[in-house]
């Protein structure tokens, strides 16, 4: 493809925009984002990348092939419970399942727990007389007068959108569908969005929240993309323009939109989509990753060069039970705010200063001690490059903050500074530890992948806390997310409840629902891409006593020869002895849901997310020190120009790489060598080997 590839993420602090030109060459812009109206930062970050790159805006626009978005306007929605009003049409005698979710409190052992609030509120729960049975015969038919009287009742409610989710609906849609034309035909411009469509699976709670949120984000999330793809076109943009969702995967901005829920993760799918670009590079095949960005820190699993996917996630304390990819998201940032808790304690998050105000250094209004306040009054980051010197940093008003907040603990501001870094620090160690040991998994045998604007300062002391011996860092470490988005595929995920002890007996009925998935799926992308598409199966499986299924990928079944229902069983028995050391070849195998995702390979373009310059081979001496607070004393460290860094430089700790967005603190006993993938590689010291 030639021409540019714009990728865009953004974040709750600065907005990253990466451009990658036709010859590979990969430039990094930030902008402050603009929770207002995020399209605002989005012009602004790319209007920066034109700069950059000696360009007017209208001109690179223009040579443009393709722009990939991360949005966080859903997850926003969702934490700060600013969505849609939203009604529901649901079964008779079924309007309160949203509210009694699973019989379960998110805190079961807080007996003072209060019930979390519905995204449906009861009144605007309107019961429909219908009813499916669970094989899908009707028990009662769909009654015209109870759908008029609760789509009256939703349009007198100023509902903007409308969930439709009926009982057994994965059964059969029919019920669904008519509401929905009913609901559309007198609520014209209303979100219109049914369960069959959303998560045509079992398990009612998971079916109905899902659609819920969809509806409660659906309308914000497509006036956002309609106010940007407007504003780009208006700018000049001409390209097709994708939104990067929770999978991992990108779709065009109507599927995006449709299934808005898809998107609560978007941001952070970004940074995962560059890991496994990274690790199918060769530079390492299992990595934890570690997102640190002004508000928040994401990790995930990379193994063998595949990311690990999920379901039933919760965003704001709601299930989104679409395929995403299996994030820890942590309330700790560059923003995150110290503060004394009870005790007397000194705390760190999970509230952010965020954009705005922002970290007091920031001189736009905040007066609270946050960790980047912390790592400027330590030394660690130079207050004159921040940004490449476009935004200047105040040490003495971080060292003001820290000093009110050290008057309380009885600290002085570095020792305050110092603490609150301990202890985001270790809170990051933990949310590793729960991405990789609580999974079963050794992250001693991962090397750690370190970016976000914030990462680097924290990466080789946060892999000490849990034994990590290698981390990795690029010189887009600020921008890896955004570079990731230009790395995937277009993915639509289907699934289809089964539940049939019989299927997997006949070979015929086991194909029949994968069949039909990739019919619909091939049908749905050919209107988005008309390259190659690759198909990939799982399954969702489990013994027929068993309460809970387990996700079974089937990409290394041979499914175009007979015997099928064995091969699949047999894998089936083989991923439940990998995850619970047992199986029970003589039990029935039950497929629960089948599962396909086709995948449209985009164009790619060689391109790396770090990149090393000229200059002399080999470490020899840096070129300036700072003075900084480590360990509890004062010395002078050397620094190092990142981008500068030839291949094979070798650095000893301290020490401290920085660039325009990065900055990275080597620590005494580390090693760094700039390899020749343009990745920062760092033995830290005292890691395993």
């Amino acid at each position: 493809m030639s021409g540019y590839l714009i990728g865009v993420d953004v974040g709750g602090t600065f907005t990253d925009v990466v451009g990658i030109a036709p010859d590979g060459g990969t430039t990094l812009a930030k902008a402050p984002s603009t929770p207002a109206d995020q399209s605002e930062g989005v012009l602004a970050g790319i209007a920066r990348l034109a700069e950059m790159l000696g360009l007017g805006t209208a001109d690179l626009l223009a040579r443009t092939g393709r722009i990939v978005h991360g949005t966080t306007v859903a997850t926003n929605a969702l934490l700060e419970h600013r969505g849609a009003r939203v009604a529901m049409l649901t079964t008779e005698g079924h309007r309160d399942v949203i509210e009694m979710r699973e019989g379960m409190k998110p805190d079961r052992y807080d007996l003072r727990a209060a019930p979390p609030a519905p995204l449906v509120p009861r009144a605007r729960r309107l019961p429909v007389r219908e009813r499916l049975r669970d094989d899908g015969r009707v028990e009662t038919a769909l009654d015209p007068d109870s759908l008029a009287a609760a789509v009256a009742a939703a349009r007198a409610a100023g509902a903007e959108a409308v969930a439709v989710c009926f009982l057994h609906a994965w059964r059969d849609p029919t019920h669904e569908r008519a509401a929905a034309e009913a609901v559309r035909a007198a609520m014209p411009d209303a979100f219109v969005t049914t369960s069959a469509e959303v998560l045509p699976q079992i398990k009612e709670f998971e079916r109905f929240s899902t659609t819920a949120v969809n509806a409660y984000v659906g309308p914000l999330v497509s006036r956002y993309l309609d106010r940007l793809g407007g504003r780009l076109a208006a700018a000049g943009f001409a390209g097709p323009l994708f939104v990067i969702l929770s999978h991992g995967g990108v779709a065009p901005v109507a599927e995006a939109a449709r299934l808005a829920a898809g998107t609560a993760l978007s941001g952070p799918a970004g940074g995962v989509a560059a890991a496994v670009a990274i690790a199918r590079s060769g530079a390492a095949r299992d990595l934890v990753t570690f997102d640190m960005g002004g508000t928040s820190t994401d990790i995930a699993l990379v193994e063998g060069g595949e990311a690990a996917l999920g379901r039933g996630r919760a965003v704001g304390g709601e299930r989104i039970a679409l395929e995403s990819l299996d994030i820890v998201t942590l309330g700790a940032g560059g923003g995150s705010i110290g503060h004394v808790g009870p005790g007397g304690t000194l705390q760190v998050g999970p509230r952010s200063a965020g954009a705005v105000p922002g970290p007091a250094a920031y001189g736009t209004g905040g007066t609270e001690p946050t960790v980047t306040d912390a790592n400027l009054v330590l030394g660690y980051l130079d207050p004159a490059r921040f940004l490449g010197g476009r935004r200047r940093l105040d040490p003495a008003a971080a060292r003001a903050a820290l000093a009110r907040l050290g008057g309380a603990l009885g600290l002085s501001a570095e020792a305050t500074a110092a603490g609150m870094l301990r202890v985001a620090n270790a809170r990051m160690a933990d949310g590793i530890r729960i991405a990789t040991v609580r999974r079963g998994v050794d992250p001693r045998g991962f090397a750690l992948l370190s970016f976000g604007g914030a990462a680097g300062l924290h990466a080789t002391a946060v892999a000490r806390e849990i034994g990590i011996g290698r981390v990795l860092v690029p010189l887009f470490a600020a921008g890896l997310s955004a570079w990731g988005m230009l790395h995937t595929d277009l993915r639509y995920e289907l699934s289809r409840s089964v539940l049939d002890e019989g299927t997997l007996r006949d070979e015929a009925a086991l194909r029949a629902p994968f069949d039909a998935l990739e019919a619909e799926a091939r049908d749905r992308l050919r209107g988005w891409w008309s390259g190659e598409v690759a198909i990939r199966r799982r399954a969702d499986m489990r013994y027929g006593e068993q309460v809970f299924e387990i996700d079974v990928p089937l990409d290394g079944v041979d499914w175009d020869s007979p015997g099928l229902p064995a091969r699949v069983a047999a894998a089936f028995h083989a991923r439940h002895r990998a995850l619970f050391t047992y199986d029970l070849p003589g039990e029935a195998v039950v497929l629960v849901n089948a599962r396909l995702a086709a995948v449209g390979r985009l164009p790619a373009r060689p391109s790396r997310a770090g990149r090393a310059g000229g200059g002399a081979a080999g470490g020899g001496a840096a070129p300036a020190t700072r003075p900084v607070h480590l360990e509890g004393t004062t010395r002078a460290v050397p620094l190092h120009d990142f981008a500068a860094l030839p291949e094979g430089a070798a650095i000893a700790g301290p020490a401290i790489v920085e660039s325009d967005t990065t900055t990275v603190l080597l620590l005494p006993g580390d090693m760094a060598v700039m390899g020749p993938d343009g990745l920062l590689d760092v033995a830290v010291a005292g890691g395993p080997g």
